[in-house]
């Protein structure tokens, strides 16, 4: 009896888990439009919104918080951080500039119409990756944990553990954007793009983007696949990396998942 009830556990338990995996979508990509973006641009954070782009650049010295026209790709302000501040993710919410430091344990706050410093928030520990769900930021630190704060005092309200397959996410949490209600999320020193469900810290999906990544940036590590923005506008995906020369459009395409 005792072998019959273990052995029936251990299928649940298989099933299940097969159950997980199912879950998942995996999708591959096309690449449908891409602009140019000029080749010192450390991206760390990416979005675009009422028809600007804004991007967080990092490294000590060179970190920038700017603004572009979208379509003509003109520049339309933008400010250099305290040599000593390392930008990272970024996010547009009311009337509010959010950006990341790294190491420096800040958050830092802009009006949005001109760029101008408002204020700054403390961080518990490191910044990398920065959103907002329309009401709170949504912001990780280089685990596999997202943390929500509310915007008007800095205050964390609660921290999500990501997994996958039912066990904590493999990799590091690096630039984020919202989109369609998940989290979408770049893996530090990967090609891959996770899907997450802010509710139960699941990865619902897992975007491959190998072969995306320009030949020019193979020589250094550092250059690797960082930032994603939907257009508003129109839906548009795209996405881009440390120092890339481009920044993509892509379509998903549904793809069977490599063996592990």
């Amino acid at each position: 009896m005792r072998l019959i009830v273990g052995t029936l556990l251990l299928l649940s338990a298989l099933l299940c888990t097969t159950a997980a995996a199912a879950e998942i979508a995996h999708y591959s990509y096309r690449v449908v439009d891409k602009k140019p973006q000029p080749t010192d641009h450390y991206v760390q954070g990416l979005q675009i919104v009422d028809g600007y782009l804004y991007k967080s650049l990092g490294k000590y010295g060179q970190s920038r918080l700017l603004r572009y026209d979208f379509d003509d790709g003109s520049l339309d302000t933008g400010i250099r951080m305290h040599p000593r501040l390392f930008g990272e993710g970024l996010t547009v919410l009311g009337d509010a500039v959010y950006q990341l430091t790294w190491k420096n344990r800040a958050l830092l706050v802009y009006n949005r119409d001109d760029l101008s410093k408002r204020q700054w928030f403390p961080l518990p520990g490191e910044g990398w990756g920065l959103t907002d769900n329309g009401a709170q930021l949504i912001y990780s630190d280089g685990s596999h944990r997202l943390h929500f704060m509310n915007p008007e005092t800095g205050l964390i309200s609660h921290s999500l553990a990501v997994t996958e397959d039912g066990r904590p996410l493999k990799g590091r949490l690096n630039e984020l954007e919202w989109i369609d209600g998940k989290v979408w999320a770049n893996i530090m020193l990967s090609e891959r793009i996770v899907v997450i469900d802010p509710g139960s810290g699941e990865v619902t999906a897992s975007i491959d983007l190998t072969g995306l990544r320009p030949r020019e940036t193979l020589k250094d590590i550092n250059m690797v696949l960082n930032g994603i923005a939907q257009n508003p506008a129109d839906g548009g995906l795209w996405v881009t990396g440390k120092f890339w020369p481009w920044i993509f459009r892509i379509e998903l395409v549904p793809s069977v998942p490599s063996p592990p």
